[in-house]
């Protein structure tokens, strides 16, 4: 199962291997095939290899090593000599910042797409989002805004057998941060806690991301200046509110849920496993 493994400083990609329960099957190569590995010995070559990443364990480090330099042979089910035999093979193509561009600035690098970066990937993943949210019957678009309110606007009397903290996502026009806090601090000189004020205004004037229109928004913010909204975050346990992020340089960005990865798949014809 593949993953992204994240640490305080960047976030690689890695293959997670599990002990497999039936009998081992050994590497073998096929004779018969014939694949024409020139170009691909060239291109493997130049990327970074799987000893540049930290955090691995030496029996993965190994697999992935054998996973680079011979790959895996697929040929067609019905052994259908027209179809050609091809050999997949897994690289390292380096780190990535570990903040909430990470999927984007990985499938850039990934797919080799110089004349993308990672916030025009997401400006085409969000188009994609929409193209097909606005396609979908009325059925199916009340189960997609189901998905994303129990994300990002969860039903705080629930779900916590399962969570010890919940998190709510609101949209702060940048245009309307003074205002915003200009309406705080006037809760506050009525004697009402800082957080609690915040809570309330932010609640109250910012926008939830609990639908397919709010979550294209949302998922369009990179932590840019150049971005419409800046995310606030309030965070919940049981017994009530625990923090509000604030967010006040506007470098938080919206990291690629579920749903982002399947219209990043769909748009660019890939398949992409995290």
């Amino acid at each position: 199962m593949g993953k992204l493994l994240c640490d305080s400083t960047a976030a690689v990609a890695e293959t997670t291997f599990q002990t497999p329960t039936s009998p081992a099957v050994h590497w073998r190569d096929d004779p018969k095939a014939t694949v024409d590995l020139s170009e691909q010995t060239l291109t493997i070559a130049a990327q970074p290899t799987w000893e540049d990443v930290i955090g691995l364990e030496d029996q993965q480090r190994r697999h992935l090593q054998r996973l680079q330099t011979k790959g895996v042979l697929w040929k067609h089910p019905k052994n259908d000599d027209s179809y050609p035999a091809v050999v997949f093979r897994l690289s390292h193509g380096g780190d990535v910042s570990a903040d909430g561009n990470c999927l984007f600035t990985a499938s850039q690098r990934a797919m080799a797409a110089s004349e993308m970066d990672a916030r025009k990937l997401r400006s085409r993943t969000v188009r994609r989002f929409v193209e097909d949210f606005g396609s979908v019957s009325g059925e199916e678009r009340e189960v997609i805004n189901g998905a994303i309110k129990h994300m990002y606007s969860p039903d705080l009397k629930n779900g916590w057998g399962i969570h010890v903290v919940q998190e709510v996502k609101l949209l702060a026009n940048k245009e309307d941060r003074g205002s915003l806090d200009s309406a705080i601090e006037e809760l506050v000189l009525l004697g009402m806690q800082r957080e609690m004020a915040a809570e309330s205004i932010y609640k109250e004037r910012c926008v939830a991301v609990n639908d397919g229109p709010s979550w294209a928004k949302y998922m369009l913010i990179s932590g840019s200046p150049d971005d419409e909204d800046d995310i606030i975050t309030l965070q919940y346990t049981e017994e009530g509110l625990l923090s509000v992020d604030e967010n006040r340089e506007g470098h938080a960005a919206a990291f690629g849920d579920d749903i982002a990865i399947e219209c990043l798949a769909t748009e660019f014809k890939r398949e992409i496993y995290v």
